[in-house]
């Protein structure tokens, strides 16, 4: 409990007598996403010239989507090894539905959301690793019925610092919210970042 305690202290200390920093970046790469726990249900019938969506046999098998990310990072650094950083990002994400029934044609969904995180990075030299909570609004989807309009999750990654400046990243991004039945958003990263640097 003591060491504990001390161990509190310490990093308390540390982040009060740190020198910090303020520096604003962008990112952008590549999303390969999906919708998690298993194969869609659904098919297509028709009645009196109107189209009825009904729950059904398994249909599709879902497969990745890749698309892309873009967005602004601001990263507050406390210490050498302790920085917190906001993002704001704009990203595109869905699914393949491969279809199973020859007479159902295979389709793609798209998500786009606009979302922002609150990312807690730790540094080892050049390395680091992060995590944290992120929000995203729906904008805009093809080819899926009535998602869900905001999405929580939680994103873990790395990230390496090649310079000063830039960096590369990897990150994996799960949703928690059912977006379509019992669908949720799983969505894997990876890009660059480029951060400038600002006075004190």
């Amino acid at each position: 409990m003591k060491k504990l305690l001390f161990l509190a202290i310490a990093f308390i200390s540390g982040l009060s007598f740190a020198q910090v920093t303020f520096n604003p970046g962008i990112r952008v790469g590549a999303n390969i996403s999906h919708l998690s726990d298993g194969p869609a249900r659904e098919y297509w019938y028709y009645t009196d010239s109107q189209n009825y969506y009904y729950n059904g046999t398994n249909t599709y098998d879902i497969k990745s989507k890749v698309d892309f990310y873009i967005g602004f990072q601001a990263n507050i650094r406390f210490a050498k090894f302790y920085a917190l950083q906001p993002e704001i990002y704009y990203t595109r994400q869905g699914a393949k539905f491969e279809s199973q029934n020859p007479a159902v044609a295979s389709k793609t969904v798209s998500l786009s959301y606009v979302g922002g995180a609150i990312v807690n990075k730790f540094y080892f030299d050049q390395f680091n690793i992060h995590f944290g909570p992120t929000l995203e609004l729906l904008t805009d989807h093809k080819n899926i019925q009535s998602p869900t309009d905001a999405d929580l999750g939680l994103l873990f990654g790395a990230g390496y610092d090649i310079t000063k400046n830039f960096g590369v990243e990897a990150r994996i991004k799960k949703g928690f919210v059912h977006i379509n039945n019992d669908h949720t958003n799983v969505t894997f990263q990876t890009g660059v970042y480029y951060t400038f640097n600002m006075k004190k």
